[in-house]
């Protein structure tokens, strides 16, 4: 055991020697723990923000000035006056993705209790941008309107005061969650690539024989480059929670870093594993890529990172249990948004654990195949 432990140690180095002067494999997890967490959380946001509008006052009345003034930053821009007929030319060049069109006597009408309609022109190629303007504009007429129609600052109390609570993420924020699931991801990319691109660099270099006619089992080089590879991804996972998450993008977590960090070790047998089997069937660092490609996107899509697992169908639904992905997202999730503690996350721990304990067993035997067919 403790001739293994030594072989496993040195190959760890070894591996991470090889590791640091690759530099495009380098660069590449650079890049994915610092400026790609960062770009998907401060451009993919989710929420209105600045949105340009443009009002057409056919009314000239009091109402229709003061619900012009309503539109106010950070949601929309201040709403500028066009004509009724640019409407349809302001649309089509996307100088403006909302337009209200206030009639005539539209302040009359409300006076009169004729329930005059009002139009809404929403230029909805960025379909979720436009659904929650369209709330959003709803919500600014409706008080308006009513404070109009009461004649006073506040209007009519509704007979059901409904009061929302936002738990862990009090303004909904997107960047608050894409950030995360973000490393999440570059973990699934990053451990399977870096595990994978170890063993074809092997294979062509010529030095996986060398390896192989030493005094070393299979298992203490698979053993070796899961150790080192996953070494690599722990420290820039934590580097970018710790500099990039809370630092840069200024997002809090509440949650135990360290406690996340021994079930992303849990997680990496899983995805190293899936790495090494990769790696023992491509013959070619292009064949790598393509393999990667069927495997890790439906991993990453289907585990709960992008849309909610429950929105899936049901047969779905199943079968990524039986995917560690999905695990891991959901206790990384607990732990870094709602402080779950190991009391609360261990199930997923122990599938994780289970689930990535058979798959290294399974590439290891693939691996120690390929390797003994390769010496005879």
């Amino acid at each position: 055991m403790r001739q293994s432990a030594a072989n496993i140690f040195w190959l760890g180095t070894k591996e991470l020697r090889s590791f640091f002067r690759d530099y495009v494999l380098l660069a590449l997890v650079v890049y994915a723990f610092t400026i790609a967490v960062y770009a998907q959380a401060t451009s993919t946001a989710q929420e209105l923000h600045n949105a340009a509008i443009a009002i057409v006052d056919e009314d000239h009345s009091p109402l229709s000035r003061a619900i012009a003034a309503d539109f106010l930053p950070p949601f929309f821009k201040p709403a500028r006056e066009v004509g009724a007929r640019d409407i349809d030319r302001l649309l089509d060049l996307a100088r403006y993705g909302f337009i209200i069109d206030i009639p005539p006597h539209f302040e009359r009408d409300v006076r009169a209790g004729r329930d005059p309609g009002l139009q809404v022109n929403i230029d909805a190629t960025a379909a979720m941008q436009a659904g929650i303007g369209a709330d959003y504009i709803q919500q600014i007429l409706d008080a308006e309107i009513a404070r109009f129609v009461a004649r006073a600052d506040q209007p009519a109390q509704d007979p059901v005061n409904l009061v929302v609570h936002l738990e862990y993420n009090p303004n909904a924020t997107t960047s608050w969650f894409t950030s995360v699931m973000a490393i999440i991801g570059n973990v699934t990319m990053l451990a399977i690539i870096l595990a994978g691109a170890a063993i074809v660099r092997e294979r062509e270099h010529g030095t996986m024989d060398h390896l192989m006619v030493m005094p070393l089992r299979p298992f203490e080089i698979a053993a070796a480059k899961v150790a080192a590879n996953g070494l690599v991804i722990t420290a820039a996972s934590w580097f970018s929670l710790s500099v990039v998450i809370r630092i840069l993008l200024d997002i809090p977590i509440v949650g135990s870093v360290p406690l996340f960090i021994v079930g992303l070790m849990l997680y990496l047998f899983f995805a190293t594993a899936v790495g090494l089997f990769l790696g023992t069937v491509a013959r070619s660092m292009q064949q790598l890529g393509l393999l990667f490609i069927l495997v890790a996107v439906p991993l990453n899509m289907l585990s709960g990172s992008n849309t909610p697992l429950e929105s899936m169908p049901e047969f779905l639904q199943l079968i990524m249990q039986f995917s560690p992905t999905t695990h891991f997202v959901s206790f990384a999730q607990a732990i870094l948004f709602r402080d779950a503690g190991l009391g609360v996350v261990w199930p997923d721990f122990l599938a994780v654990a289970a689930i990535g304990t058979l798959f290294f067993v399974l590439a290891l035997l693939r691996f120690r195949r390929v390797t003994t067919l390769a010496v005879t």
